[in-house]
């Protein structure tokens, strides 16, 4: 379990008070909103829900308002939106956005994926969000998916935790713990056992060995390492949201889109395959818009090793210019040569033969 799986079990929720006569009472809603800068799981788990999703457009990065109240109606349940964005940027228009939500009847609901870059500065229930999942690998430190296992916890306004599944903890009155099951208007078990304990466990540790300054710094720390990174590369690689000179400023990530290098004729799978032969991972491409190069340093990384991959892209940049060739040929140094990745996709050989 991890983010989509948050997602998924946020989705049921509203949808279980939209049907109860007793809570939203409005079962027609089916719709959900999502910007086009939104995390690319939100469709996806819109669907496994029967809801019917709807794209909202982007202006300069943020949602484009105008575009929003027209597609909010009577049959909105709820807009799904990730703040900060998948641009890396802060929509500071939030407050208005689940103004315009509520006032239609209709929740505003908070994918956490980015929530590293808000962390103990923000909190999501001050800008309207009624509902949210946040990834504890993402922010918390704990493992990651296949690698994990992972958590995507859920977070609700008051209203709506009659409706959460099932076991639930709850605190005695002498201060002992035990599971809750009696919850009539819960949408059940999502999983047949009690989740990923460990893994909790492991994300409340870390939250309580950082303190609140501790878990401020975190976010304050991404932000700075992020907007560090777009202020040295943006000379070489073009920025379509960030600018120094212009105070444009970026959360914890950012995008690059480098036209100039690719006019060259390198492709951005070029430039990720010549970043392995430096020993660094390449980033998510093409992801929120074509031909973008995802960076997100995150609060771990040391200022040497921001530095070292500064120099790793100038270096990159610098050989597109003088013998485009030679990186359209990466990688040069790694233990395999490039794959054949359509075949690989197509025709996926899944099982080791000596």
């Amino acid at each position: 379990a991890a983010g989509a799986h948050g997602e998924f079990t946020a989705l049921k929720v509203i949808r279980a008070w939209f049907n109860d006569p007793k809570g939203g009472n409005d079962p027609k809603r089916r719709k959900v909103l999502a910007p086009d800068t939104a995390h690319g799981t939100n469709p996806a788990s819109c669907t496994m829900c029967g809801a019917g999703v709807i794209s909202v457009p982007s202006k300069d990065g943020y949602v484009d308002m105008d575009a929003l109240r027209e597609m909010v109606d009577d049959e909105t349940a709820a807009m799904m939106i990730t703040n900060p964005n998948t641009a890396g940027l802060f929509d500071g228009q939030i407050g208005e956005i689940a103004k315009i939500l509520h006032d239609a009847g209709a929740l505003l609901y908070l994918d956490g994926a980015n929530m590293n870059a808000i962390v103990g500065v923000a909190r999501p229930g001050d800008f309207g969000v009624d509902i949210m999942h946040y990834n504890t690998h993402k922010t918390f430190s704990t493992p990651h998916g296949c690698g994990g296992p992972g958590s995507g916890p859920i977070a609700v306004k008051d209203f709506l935790t009659p409706y959460l599944p099932v076991p639930q903890v709850v605190k005695n009155d002498d201060n002992t713990y035990s599971l809750k099951t009696d919850c009539p208007k819960s949408i059940g078990k999502v999983r047949s056992f009690f989740g990923q304990v460990g893994v909790l466990l492991r994300c409340w540790t870390y939250i309580a060995a950082a303190g609140p300054d501790g878990i401020r710094n975190i976010g304050q720390t991404a932000v700075l390492n992020a907007n560090y990174l777009a202020a040295c590369m943006e000379e070489r690689f073009a920025m379509p949201y960030f600018s120094k000179a212009d105070k444009k400023y970026c959360a914890h990530e950012f995008i690059t889109v480098p036209k100039d290098l690719l006019a060259k004729g390198v492709t951005l799978i070029d430039i990720a395959k010549r970043m392995i032969d430096y020993g660094v991972h390449p980033p998510t491409m093409h992801w929120p818009v074509h031909d973008c190069l995802m960076i997100e340093p995150t609060e771990t990384e040391s200022k040497a090793t921001l530095d070292r991959f500064i120099e790793v892209m100038a270096a990159i940049a610098d050989e597109i210019q003088q013998d485009a060739e030679f990186v359209q040929a990466a990688p040069h140094h790694a233990a395999i040569d490039r794959l054949d990745e359509v075949a690989a996709a197509r025709t996926p050989v899944l099982t080791y033969t000596a």
